[in-house]
């Protein structure tokens, strides 16, 4: 079907937003959320798959599922003839599944499933062009960022489901001030807003979003509008009925959201691209929303409700607008783009309804949303005061910023670039125009049934935001009152903003230059420095020398034995000297003599059996503390030991040891001193506690009943640790093989297969070889 196919698709999300719309009556009439049956999922830890459907998460999931269908179209236009259009849609569906997951799951670690979904998946979609360097880059950033949130997010998830007793956000949600009291609120509260800023673009976390812009249009327009940047938004509202209302929630929301809005309406006017212009509005419009939710108040709420609503159809519209525009011109600079009115009229009105619904134009549901936003930041208060300036200031350069896009690649006269780009123009399929013009519409449509939007959507989205009943009005009434001012004052000062564009945009460019590098810039120090640092870790541990890993392996068990013993004060008491008779001095004797046997060896044999000494020594002490059958299975096991080892380096090499340097021996002697210490201590500390017979007399019990055997040791070795036994048994045969097929093909290399080579070798060859053997 090639590009055709995309009406086909359509119906995926066509069907999904028409069986949502049977959850309106009911969540607004009942005034409660549907929870469907939960599917048990992870049991042994209570763990349910479970979905919640209410005000908030209906409209989000009719807005992910309604503004869908006119991506997927879109993106059937865009990428017609483009070879890899099944695996972009392939995407793009897994895309807008995790999303609906985000919006609508219940259960705490549901939603965070489908959170990293929409990172992994964005993830796909930015880095769509994957043979432009940029795309991998922006891709990789965004993963990166969304996903260290999706990190932090985690553990505040778990701390919310203990502190709240349940996992299902639909039970936390009334709950009330059980969270805001809760000992753990504040670590709970930060690590929630830092998965929630990163995936919402706040400052210092937006540079992901701007650079996102290298992924088609069609992902652009739906990660803008309808889904991943909101989500973030959506959390915050999801959790105010229980984690706002505080002081620390609302100033860290209004500093985060006011700066991230002023410092996205500036940067959109620096901008020389249509996109990433678009781009910085998303931000601001972002940190807006981010601000309204931090006020906790009833007005300012409902107005970011209804912002929310009409940026996301409006800048759904605008960004397929310069998607369209891109592909019939070749590019998206504002300097080079002029006159395309006469050959694009329609997508030139959708890009001015859209806008006009952006910069709040009466009768669009822009205008009533920033009139309910300035009617609820109006206060005495000097918190009120600032927040309605920032308010004004960056919705003026929002303004300007969203016409500018709109206007300056349609007004005045085709460039002699453009005259050239579309000599051969022709108009697009529809699946192009079809997006921009109903998405662009629906602003001021929507405006004929507010009554019905108002009562079913907006209201009972209030209401699970708030947490108790309240009502948003859309409605063609304008009220003469204080918020139509700043609504006045607002256009007023976009429009001169508008005529100063291009000086903002030098002094901006000045002042860039000035200030140096950015948030975008770090993100690149931080990756470039976490590579050099894994580079030296990597040099310093993996060394290729057997003998620093052995070391390294020592100390660590070192310091874990004698690190707990430290922090509990478990430091065993120094034994008094016990009377010993004399064989038992002989005993310890001929350990301390097998010891030094073994330092002192000037042969690899005589340390071997020197060791024997040692095994010897312990199987003695067994004997006498009347443990004979573990002195014989030591005398066995020393005794097979000392003689598969000696064969062993027999075929290799029984000379006498390498030379090794002072520095070495010392080095090796204070680990191997450190070890045997802290094993000593850990021996003395166990013995010195009280004795636990429990397992003892479990097996004293129990062998003979369970087992039929009298040999409690045989009993444990063959019956309850029977596995265990059989993969001891496994490993000595498999590392008996080994040493065997080693040992094989070494004595034929050195013995048989170069003896006639070595005769004709010179000697000081000869000993190179005898030295890399013996090494």
């Amino acid at each position: 079907m090639g590009h055709n196919a995309a009406w086909l698709l359509a119906l995926v999300p066509a069907s999904i937003f028409v069986y949502l719309c049977g959850f309106i009556e009911l969540v607004a009439h009942e005034g409660v959320g549907v929870k469907p049956t939960p599917i048990t999922w992870l049991p042994q830890y209570n763990i349910q798959y479970s979905l919640f459907v209410d005000g908030l998460s209906l409209l989000f999931a009719l807005l992910i599922s309604g503004i869908g269908i006119f991506i997927i179209l879109y993106a059937g236009g865009f990428l017609r003839k483009h070879p890899e259009q099944g695996r972009f849609f392939c995407f793009l569906f897994l895309f807008m599944g995790s999303m609906l997951g985000v919006v609508l799951a219940d259960n705490l670690l549901t939603l965070f499933t489908y959170w990293e979904l929409t990172s992994i998946t964005s993830f796909l979609l930015i880095g769509f062009n994957h043979l432009k360097r940029a795309s991998r880059r922006a891709a990789m950033q965004a993963l990166v960022i969304t996903g260290g949130g999706g990190l932090a997010l985690l553990p505040g998830l778990i701390l919310m489901g203990y502190a709240g007793g349940t996992m299902e956000m639909s039970e936390l949600i009334v709950i009330g001030d059980v969270l805001r009291e809760h000992s753990l609120y504040v670590p709970m509260l930060i690590l929630i807003l830092l998965g929630a800023f990163t995936k919402s673009a706040q400052y210092p976390f937006h540079s992901w979003l701007r650079n996102a812009m290298e992924a088609p249009t069609p992902v652009s327009a739906y990660l803008h509008s309808a889904t991943m940047v909101k989500a973030g938004v959506y959390f915050l509202m999801r959790v105010h009925p229980v984690m706002g209302s505080t002081e620390l929630w609302m100033y860290t929301l209004q500093i985060v959201g006011g700066f991230t809005m002023l410092m996205g309406t500036r940067m959109a006017l620096r901008q020389l691209d249509l996109k990433k212009a678009l781009a910085y509005t998303t931000i601001a419009s972002l940190g807006l929303l981010v601000m309204l939710v931090g006020t906790s108040s009833e007005a300012a709420i409902a107005g970011a409700v209804l912002y929310l609503f009409a940026h996301a159809l409006a800048k759904g519209g605008l960004f397929m607008m310069v998607g369209t525009i891109t592909d019939k011109c070749g590019t998206s600079e504002i300097a080079e783009l002029r006159g395309l009115r006469h050959k694009m009229p329609i997508t030139f009105v959708a890009a001015n309804l859209g806008a006009m619904s952006v910069g709040g134009i009466y009768p669009f549901l822009g205008f009533v949303a920033k009139e309910e936003i300035y009617r609820g930041l109006q206060g005495g208060s000097w918190n009120e005061i600032l927040l309605t300036i920032i308010a004004v200031a960056g919705n003026s350069m929002m303004f300007a910023a969203v016409f500018v896009v709109s206007l300056k690649p349609f007004l005045g006269e085709e460039t002699e670039k453009m005259k050239g780009a579309l000599k051969d123009f022709q108009r697009g399929p529809w699946l192009l125009l079809i997006g921009p013009i109903a998405l662009s519409s629906l602003g001021l449509l929507f405006m004929f049934i507010g009554p019905f939007l108002s009562d079913n959507l907006l209201t009972p989205m209030l209401y699970s935001v708030l947490g108790y009943h309240s009502s948003a009005k859309l409605t063609f009434a304008v009220h003469f009152n204080e918020a139509l001012i700043l609504s006045l004052v607002t256009i007023a000062g976009g429009i001169f903003i508008y005529y100063e564009a291009d000086y903002i945009r030098s002094i901006r460019q000045g002042i860039i230059r000035t200030i140096g590098k950015g948030p975008d810039d770090f993100f690149d120090t931080f990756v470039t420095g976490l590579i050099r640092f894994s580079a030296r870790v990597t040099r310093l541990l993996q060394t290729g020398n057997l003998e620093v890993y052995l070391a390294a392996t020592f100390v660590v068990a070192a310091g874990t034995m004698l690190t707990p013993m430290i922090l509990f004060d478990e430091l065993p008491d120094w034994p008094s000297m016990p009377s010993l008779h004399f064989y038992e001095w002989a005993v310890v004797l001929l350990a301390v003599v097998g010891l030094f046997a073994v330092i002192i060896a000037k042969t690899r044999l005589t340390a071997i059996i020197s060791l024997g000494i040692q095994g010897f020594s312990v199987a003695l002490i067994f004997l006498m503390f009347g443990a004979p059958d573990l002195a014989f299975t030591q005398f066995m096991v020393e005794t097979l030991s000392v003689v598969i080892i000696a064969l062993v380096m027999n075929r290799l090499s029984l000379e006498e040891r390498d030379k090794r340097p002072l520095a070495q021996t010392v080095g090796d002697s204070a680990v191997a001193i450190v070890v045997g210490g802290c094993l000593g201590l850990l021996l003395m500390s166990v013995t010195q506690g009280s004795f636990d017979t429990s397992l003892p007399n479990f097996f004293t019990d129990y062998s003979r009943v369970i087992a039929h055997g009298r040999n409690i040791v045989n009993v444990i070795i063959v019956d309850f640790r029977g596995l265990d036994t059989l993969g001891e048994i496994a490993v000595v045969m498999i590392t008996a093989l080994c040493v065997f097929t080693l040992t094989l093909g070494t004595a034929k290399q050195f013995r048989g297969g170069q003896g006639a080579k070595d005769a004709a070798l010179p000697s000081t060859q000869q000993s190179q070889d005898q030295k890399g053997a013996d090494q």
